[in-house]
């Protein structure tokens, strides 16, 4: 057994045991942490494998942006999951044969995509560029307009969950930035001349009969 053999044995047992804190933690924030080490973990599979273009993609896009985004929604809301983990272990044989099912159909499916002995050779090509430049060769001329669908696609999402997200509602209140920015000092502060009045004082008269 090689060095490359320990490692992925090491990181695949973090990985799957990371997995499963992830379902079984208590606390959201610590089952989102454990969510970031097995995504490290599935990384450093990949850079095993040569892979290196995923890899960083999975650390950039999912443990840099997509768990960042978790772990501030889960800190703001403050969820009280106490009550939604009520009846977990009793579902857990169920949970756990459907997993199993779901994981022999897929040993069952993707079995025949690990023969390492019926792998095509690499080309010089390949060899000498690198997976990640033959990737983007292989995106941008073969695959190029799948590429440009999902990118219209994703753009008509993002555009459009920014117009639901930007809906003025009439019970909201809010200042406009371009008026505060042209205020000038004389708008904010008026000062109003006034004559000057004096009370005149109560006579004797007036101040005995208020006395009696």
């Amino acid at each position: 057994m090689n060095t490359t053999s320990v490692l992925f044995y090491l990181f695949s047992a973090v990985l799957l045991l990371a997995s499963f804190k992830v379902i079984t933690a208590r606390s959201t924030v610590h089952a989102a942490l454990f969510l970031v080490l097995a995504f490290f973990n599935a990384s450093c599979v990949w850079m095993l494998l040569k892979a290196e273009f995923l890899a960083i993609t999975l650390v950039l896009v999912y443990v840099g942006a997509v768990m960042v985004l978790f772990l501030f929604v889960v800190m703001m809301l403050d969820i009280n999951t106490d009550s939604m983990r009520q009846g977990f272990w009793s579902h857990f044989p169920m949970a756990g044969f459907i997993g199993a099912l779901i994981a022999l159909e897929m040993y069952l499916v993707l079995k025949g995509g690990f023969q390492v002995s019926d792998a095509p050779a690499l080309s010089e090509q390949a060899v000498k560029f690198g997976n990640t430049r033959m990737l983007g060769i292989e995106i941008y001329t073969q695959y190029l307009y799948p590429v440009q669908i999902a990118a219209v696609l994703l753009l008509v999402a993002m555009v459009s969950a920014i117009a639901l997200t930007l809906r003025k509602r009439k019970d909201s209140r809010y200042q406009d930035p371009g008026e505060q920015v042209r205020a000038k000092a004389a708008d904010r502060v008026r000062l109003v001349k006034m004559d000057a009045s004096v009370d005149e004082p109560a006579t004797s008269d007036t101040a005995q009969g208020g006395k009696a």
